[in-house]
């Protein structure tokens, strides 16, 4: 048994062009080994490929060429099996309104022949926190409780790889909080989840491997903490206690900005200065430092870099 949940080799994805338009290329040789277990998070601008990975392994979309296979089961020659691995949480609220969750629920788990004796259907609502809500029509749910709902029809037949395209879009802070819980919940009984998000402060929190993806490449891939460490950057905020008119001579040999309010900011590498040197160099100019604040380097940083990176080298 291979240790990876997913697994593509050089997955490509061509759409035929419509009328005068070219065909488009959607992924191009994508290469992602997702690990058992793991929370994986898959970033990338609008339109850089991500939707159609996922369609991909959902059985939704055809890849052109290369290799899928989820929980060791390849998505053509092991349909069947793949399908049963994974669980997809779409971007779009695709529930009737007309059923309960406890209904919906029913209606998903006959639908992956999960046979009735096996289902979870109200252990499922509690870990979601919709047990309260079982028996309510879905149009009375509010937009986050509609959002854990397509995550707990995405949980009936227990899937070894759970998706969320986008899960708490337009969800607000609090139910955005117990969405997460739930899924933290699962991870941590042995869900592989797969996430893809434009928040990336949530991606930052919850994530211990991400991948970028731009222009249908993998751009990056690696360990959180791998890729933030990439961008060596810090800054640094020094407030002093006398009144200065311009940078002392001893503080000139950092990249330095005296700022209002007795300020001095500071941007510096520390692969090549260490933040003792600076506050050393403060105190040597004869200044008293009243506080002070860093600042890290943090995913939305890295994101810009690479994708930034990425879209000028396609257009040099």
């Amino acid at each position: 048994m291979s240790d990876f949940a997913v697994e593509t080799v050089e997955l490509s994805k061509t759409y035929a062009g419509r009328g005068k338009l070219p065909p488009k290329k959607a992924l191009n040789n994508v290469s992602l080994a997702i690990p058992k277990g793991s929370f994986f998070g898959l970033l990338g601008p609008n339109g850089a490929g991500k939707s159609t990975l996922i369609n991909i392994l959902a059985g939704l979309v055809n890849k052109t060429s290369g290799e899928a296979r989820i929980w060791d089961h390849d998505i053509e020659s092991d349909m069947r099996a793949a399908r049963r691995a994974i669980g997809i949480v779409p971007q779009e609220l695709n529930i009737d309104p007309f059923f309960t969750p406890r209904e919906s629920l029913e209606v998903q788990a006959g639908m992956f022949g999960v046979p009735k004796k096996s289902r979870r259907t109200e252990e499922i609502l509690k870990q979601v926190g919709l047990l309260d809500k079982a028996d309510a029509y879905a149009r009375t749910l509010s937009g986050g409780m509609r959002r854990r709902l397509l995550v707990a029809k995405a949980m009936v037949h227990a899937p070894k790889v759970l998706v969320l395209d986008e899960p708490t879009a337009g969800v607000d802070v609090e139910l955005r909080h117990q969405l997460w819980e739930s899924v933290k919940e699962m991870n941590a009984q042995g869900t592989t989840v797969m996430l893809t998000t434009h928040y990336l402060e949530e991606a930052e929190q919850l994530c211990d491997r991400i991948a970028i993806i731009n222009h249908g490449e993998m751009i990056a891939c690696d360990t959180k903490d791998a890729l933030l460490g990439r961008l060596d950057a810090k800054e640094l905020t020094v407030i002093v206690n006398e009144d200065v008119c311009e940078v002392p001579e001893g503080l000139k040999q950092f990249n330095v900005e005296r700022r209002p309010g007795n300020r001095f900011f500071f941007k510096y590498r520390p692969s090549q200065t260490q933040i003792r040197d600076i506050l050393r160099a403060v105190n040597e100019a004869g200044l008293s430092i009243l506080d002070l604040t860093t600042a890290e380097t943090d995913l939305e940083d890295i994101f810009l870099s690479l994708t930034r990176a990425d879209d000028n080298g396609e257009n040099a």
